[in-house]
């Protein structure tokens, strides 16, 4: 799907987590401000440093000292609360027509917004998923157990929110601001996604798209940190936010 040829001008708005980052902040920093969304759309970061007991806080201060021309926030923590929490404090502080999350672990290619934005520059979507499951995107391979594990959680959540999506665990998640910011977000870690696709299946007439995406998975050396834990976790999220308020 093409942007569409009358559409022109708008933010969007990169939110940012980010604990022990300081190997791929800058590199994710420097694709960011690379990529082109297209139809003349100005970009905005927003980096939540989630307390990291790394350079990663420090990293991100000397990036916005070296680089003024770039739209940057930047919040720290006082204490590490988790991806979610990040999440929710970064998504607050977006000023953008549109909210996009992206990891700070290059697993993800900004040069993809593009493709997130069409449905909705187009005027069908309100929130478009990136799919790691659909397309013809390099996917990297790795952990068997971890696909299987993402299509159950994927097919739980479908089950009880009555939504087709393959990939509900996605990181590329794109929303209309007015949208995110209304939701009434309280998860903390990595339930962020089911909470998340819960909360927004039940806004009425809400557009959900899914587009195919690339993905370069990194593995546990590699700084990975979703564990066994969190896929308990989405489970019960997602049984608690079918109903929950």
């Amino acid at each position: 799907m093409q942007l569409s040829q009358a559409y022109s001008g708008g933010l969007l708005s990169v939110v940012v987590p980010a604990y022990n980052e300081a190997l791929t902040l800058t590199a994710l920093l420097d694709r960011v401000f690379a990529s082109e969304p297209g139809a003349g759309i100005r970009l905005e970061a927003v980096v939540v440093n989630d307390a990291s007991t790394d350079e990663t806080g420090s990293i991100a201060e000397e990036y916005i000292q070296k680089h003024p021309e770039h739209n940057i926030q930047l919040i720290h923590h006082a204490r590490n609360l988790g991806k979610g929490a990040a999440l929710r404090t970064g998504i607050s502080k977006a000023t953008g027509d549109w909210v996009v999350i992206q990891d700070a672990d290059l697993e993800y290619d900004p040069n993809e917004y593009k493709l997130l934005l069409a449905p909705i520059l187009n005027g069908v979507a309100d929130v478009v998923y990136g799919s790691r499951f659909m397309g013809g995107k390099p996917h990297r391979v790795l952990f068997f157990w971890h696909t299987i594990g993402n299509k159950f959680l994927t097919f739980l959540s479908n089950m009880l929110t009555n939504l087709n999506l393959t990939d509900m665990e996605t990181c590329y998640k794109m929303f209309r601001r007015e949208v995110v910011q209304s939701l009434p977000l309280k998860e903390n870690r990595f339930g962020f996604e089911p909470e998340v696709t819960a909360r927004i299946a039940r806004i009425p007439n809400i557009r959900i798209y899914e587009v195919g995406i690339s993905y370069y998975g990194r593995t546990y050396a590699e700084g990975k940190k979703i564990n066994w834990r969190d896929g308990f976790r989405a489970i019960y999220c997602i049984l608690k936010y079918r109903w929950a308020s």
